[in-house]
């Protein structure tokens, strides 16, 4: 059971990472067309995707039927991803 914990730990610890990269990456606009954007895109696009969609139905548009001026998925997704971390940890280990 510890191996398994510590797996979902290591991975959670990961993504939390990779997640904060891509925020970092954004910062800089000449990055976005590079081969480290784009493994990062891959690893976090479907986590940021169904966050993205789900923020789009709980806060309300802006006039003119634009959505979201900043996007907010990929910090909701970093807290997300802690609170599991901590659950999952806090929960089953000893």
């Amino acid at each position: 059971m510890y191996v398994i914990i510590s797996t979902v730990n290591f991975v959670l610890t990961v993504l939390y990472f990779v997640l904060f990269a891509r925020i970092i990456l954004s910062w800089f606009p000449g990055a976005k067309n590079s081969q480290i954007a784009n493994i990062l895109f891959l690893l976090t696009e479907p986590i940021l995707s169904p966050t993205r969609k789900l923020l789009q139905l709980l806060l309300p548009r802006r006039e003119g039927g634009v959505g979201m001026m900043f996007d907010f998925s990929p910090l909701v997704a970093i807290l997300l991803v802690q609170v599991v971390r901590s659950f999952v940890v806090n929960q089953f280990v000893i």
